[in-house]
C-alpha cells in the first residue's frame, strides 16, 4: 500500500501534483464507499423487520410458523387484515389512541414551553440547582417509576380512566430540556429590550421564543406523538376495561392459550405502526433540526 501511495521518482513538480491530487481522489471515494456501505447495511438490518413484519401479515398460517422461514407467500393473503380487524374493537381502540397521544401532547407541549423558558431566561433563586436535580431525575429508568404512579393513580381513585392514560405524560424532563437549550441561544439582550418596552413575560414567550424555536417544538411534538401513540406497559397496566384500551395493548387480542395467530398480529401490527411511519418519514427533518440545535450528539 505505501508503495502504491508513493510519488513516482524523476516526475516534475506538475506531473507530481497531479499524481498527489489523484491520490488524494482515491482515498476520498474509497472513504465515501466505505460510509455508504456501512450506512446501507445498518439501513438494511433496521428494514428487515418491517419488511418481515408486512411479509408474515400477508402469509397462511401455516407459513407464519414455517421453518425454514418463508421469506415471500405463494398467494398473498390480503383477507389477514379484515379478520384482524374484526378480531377485536379495533375503532375504540384507535379512538382512544388518537384521544390519549393529542390530549397528552398538547399537555406536555404547554408545560415544557413554560419550564425551559422559566429555567432560560427569568431569575429566580435556586434555578441552577432545581434544574440539575430535573436533569438528573433523566438518569432514573421510567420502569422504576411505574409502580409509584400506580399506587399514586389508585389513591386517587382514577385507575380504569383515560386520566390515568394521560396524567403521567403531562411532563417531559428530555423535552425541557431539549427546549431550554433552543431557548438558551436566544440573546438575553433580546429578552431585556422587550421587557423596557413593557412586553410581558408571557406575552415575549408566545411572540418571539416560541417561533424562534419553531422546529425544537416540532420535534418535541413529533417524537412525544410516537412515544404516546406505541406506550404498551402502562396503558396494560392501569386499565382493565377493553373499551378503555389503546391500540398495542388491543394486539394482545391474537395471543391465547391456543397460542399466538401471528398472521393477524402483524396485519394488525403493520396498521398501528404504518401511521407513525408515515408521520416520521414526512417530518423527520424537524426531528434532526431540532435534535441538532439542542447541543445534543450522538
Amino acid at each position: 500500500m505505501k508503495q502504491v501511495l508513493e510519488t513516482p521518482a524523476g516526475l516534475p513538480p506538475a506531473k507530481r501534483a497531479s499524481w498527489l491530487l489523484a491520490d488524494a481522489g482515491m482515498a476520498d471515494v474509497l472513504k465515501k464507499g466505505l460510509i455508504y456501505t456501512a450506512l446501507s447495511i445498518g439501513a438494511i438490518t433496521m428494514l428487515i423487520p418491517f419488511y418481515w413484519m408486512v411479509v408474515t401479515s400477508l402469509k397462511t398460517p401455516a407459513e407464519a410458523v414455517a421453518m425454514p422461514p418463508v421469506w415471500m407467500p405463494d398467494v398473498l393473503q390480503f383477507g389477514n387484515y379484515g379478520t384482524a380487524l374484526e378480531a377485536a374493537p379495533f375503532g375504540q381502540y384507535f379512538l382512544n389512541s388518537v384521544l390519549v397521544t393529542v390530549v397528552s401532547t398538547i399537555g406536555e407541549l404547554v408545560t415544557t414551553i413554560l419550564a425551559a423558558f422559566a429555567f432560560a431566561k427569568m431569575k429566580f433563586y435556586g434555578r441552577s440547582l432545581l434544574f440539575t436535580v430535573l436533569i438528573a431525575t433523566m438518569m432514573v429508568p421510567g420502569e422504576l417509576l411505574i409502580i409509584p404512579n400506580f399506587v399514586t393513580l389508585s389513591n386517587f381513585g382514577l385507575i380504569n380512566t383515560y386520566a390515568a392514560l394521560i396524567i403521567p405524560y403531562l411532563a417531559s424532563v428530555f423535552s425541557v430540556f431539549i427546549l431550554h437549550q433552543n431557548f438558551v441561544s436566544v440573546p438575553d439582550e433580546l429578552y431585556y429590550a422587550a421587557k423596557v418596552d413593557g412586553c410581558s413575560d408571557f406575552r415575549f414567550l408566545w411572540s418571539v421564543m416560541v417561533p424562534l424555536s419553531k422546529s425544537a417544538i416540532v420535534a418535541i411534538t413529533i417524537l412525544k406523538v410516537i412515544g404516546s401513540w406505541n406506550s404498551f406497559m402502562w396503558p396494560l397496566i392501569v386499565t382493565n376495561d377493553r373499551m378503555l384500551r389503546t391500540l398495542p395493548v388491543g394486539l394482545q387480542a391474537f395471543t391465547t392459550e391456543a397460542g399466538t395467530k401471528y398472521e393477524l398480529l402483524m396485519a394488525a401490527s403493520t396498521l398501528v405502526v404504518l401511521p407513525m411511519i408515515i408521520l416520521y418519514l414526512f417530518l423527520q427533518k424537524y426531528i434532526i433540526m431540532g435534535i441538532s440545535r439542542s447541543g445534543l450528539k450522538g
